[in-house]
């Protein structure tokens, strides 16, 4: 037994024996019955059904795999941009003769596993794949012509205006807060028994809760705001962006001590273009390198941003000084040599192809089904079991607010969806909280992943996310119609797909 099931069960036995003595008798088997046997269950059956839904094909140029038994995932991976393959067996897989193979694409992007693959298909599939490594030629160097060393932007004070415009404004206020009363409870300190605490729930909270609550709801915006300016600051300020004469980037920034941050130009895959909701609200932007190199997911997040928030147009602008393979900007100030950029100034935006729309109906489904009606089910059943009338009201008027806002969010996310190819790009753009629009290079995209759902499946759409070795390790294309999907990878990426196409008259 393992997993969160057998965690679960195993922490309700333990306190069963400690704080029910009495009752363990009849609670023990209700426990076992209810958790631990399923969750045996699900050990036992589950890796004999994921064994039997996985399958793998080595092809002359690429590796196709299949998994999964709810989503199913399929993989496609040309050979010639494998780095690694290894063959792992452990005790139990050794007992049955089995084996893991683990194609490895680099330390930017997730690793291929195929299981349940028996001893000696194993060996054969990674000689194929070991002999693939072995033979293929050196890859060609990225041309970097037209890309002259020079500084490609410099931070301005007025940026500042755009650090508050984000969530963890009020986030981190909250987490600061918790970890402060933690500290004080450590030392013996009561919070609310501090003077100045006590005093302003006297004068505002025992007679005025409704005043209170928009005072602290101030208060901890203030703090917020001094926060993110103050840390915004600290971290950007006298910041800068360069073009080495090598062709990639360095990023210096920081107020008490100087940090620089070195992007090779051959890792340099591509730029995204980060708007989130409240960032785009206030018109403005961030913009991040799709580089490798850069360390793990998390610390690739944080060293791979080359422009702060600021105003919309100065990120256009930095997007298209990065992408610039002639370095040529057209009249209107966006890149006019393959059309990256799209006239209206928004990244790939004048002629994404948005997505079918079943893709609204499926974030309208889901907006209402997990933002307004679990809340309103737990109000009735409130006001039902208590026989409190005033909750059923608040049921009401909670789907009545709540609705219009969650189906306009739904509409902005829907509108969000597109994708296209332009020049020697892959434009990839989704999302309303945390909009981003990514510009990959196509030679860059190391395989494709399709995933759907019984759901997705119903809507006859796929989720397409491009294997890179950098940035996110793979970015995806939400609910794209699934007959056009093997298309548009074969036309993106050429070569990958092609081999496993079924050839018909049309």
């Amino acid at each position: 037994m393992s997993g969160p099931a057998g965690l679960v069960a195993a922490t309700l036995l333990t306190l069963c024996f400690l704080f029910f003595p009495g009752a363990a008798s009849w609670l023990v088997p209700l426990v076992t019955g209810v958790l631990v046997a399923p969750a045996v269950a699900y050990a036992v059956v589950m890796p004999v059904r994921r064994c039997r839904t996985h399958g793998w094909e080595l092809g002359e140029s690429a590796l196709y795999a299949v998994s999964g038994w709810y989503g199913r995932r399929r993989r496609i991976v040309p050979l010639a941009r494998v780095e690694s393959v290894a063959l792992r067996r452990g005790p139990l897989l050794r007992r049955y003769g089995l084996a893991v193979v683990v194609v490895g694409m680099g330390p930017d992007a997730d690793a291929v596993r195929i299981t349940g693959v028996s001893e000696t298909a194993a060996r054969r599939l990674t000689a194929g794949i070991e002999g693939a490594i072995a033979g293929r030629e050196a890859a060609v160097s990225r041309t970097e012509g037209g890309r002259g060393a020079g500084i490609l932007a410099v931070g301005r004070a007025g940026w500042l205006r755009y650090a508050p415009l984000t969530f963890w404004v009020w986030g981190g206020v909250l987490v600061a807060g918790g970890t402060t009363w933690r500290v004080l409870n450590a030392f013996g300190v009561k919070p609310w028994r501090i003077g100045i605490v006590r005093r302003l729930w006297a004068g505002y909270g025992a007679g005025a809760p409704w005043l209170a609550a928009l005072l602290g709801l101030a208060a901890v915006t203030l703090l917020g705001v001094a926060g993110a300016l103050a840390v915004h600051a600290a971290t950007w300020w006298r910041y800068r962006l360069e073009r080495t004469p090598s062709g990639g980037l360095d990023v210096r920034r920081g107020l008490f001590a100087t940090s620089v941050v070195s992007i090779d130009a051959d890792r340099l895959c591509g730029v995204a273009l980060r708007e989130p909701l409240l960032l785009r609200a206030g018109g403005g932007a961030s913009v991040r390198a799709v580089a490798g190199g850069l360390g793990d997911r998390e610390r690739n997040r944080k060293r791979s941003v080359v422009l702060p928030p600021a105003p919309r147009a100065e990120a256009l602008r930095v997007c298209a000084e990065v992408l610039g393979t002639d370095g040529v900007l057209g009249t209107d100030g966006v890149l006019g040599t393959d059309g990256v950029l799209g006239t209206d100034g928004v990244l790939g935006a004048g002629a994404l192809r948005p997505a079918p729309r079943v893709a609204l109906r499926r974030r309208l489904v889901w907006a209402l089904g997990w933002g307004v009606l679990p809340v309103a089910l737990v109000l009735v059943a409130l006001g039902w079991l208590l026989e409190l009338p005033v909750l059923l009201w608040c049921a009401a008027g909670w789907v009545a607010v709540a609705s219009p806002m969650v189906c306009a969010l739904a509409r902005d996310a829907y509108r969000a969806l597109g994708y296209a190819v332009r020049g020697r790009h892959l434009v990839v753009r989704s999302g309303t909280f945390g909009r981003e629009t990514v510009a990959l290079e196509r030679s860059s995209v190391q395989g494709w992943t399709f995933t759907d759902t019984p759901f997705a499946s119903r809507a006859d759409v796929v989720t397409v996310t491009a294997i890179v070795a950098a940035g996110e390790g793979g970015y995806r294309i939400r609910d794209m119609s699934a007959t056009e999907a093997v298309q548009f990878a074969e036309y993106a990426a050429p070569g990958i797909v092609r081999e496993f196409l079924i050839q018909t008259s049309a």
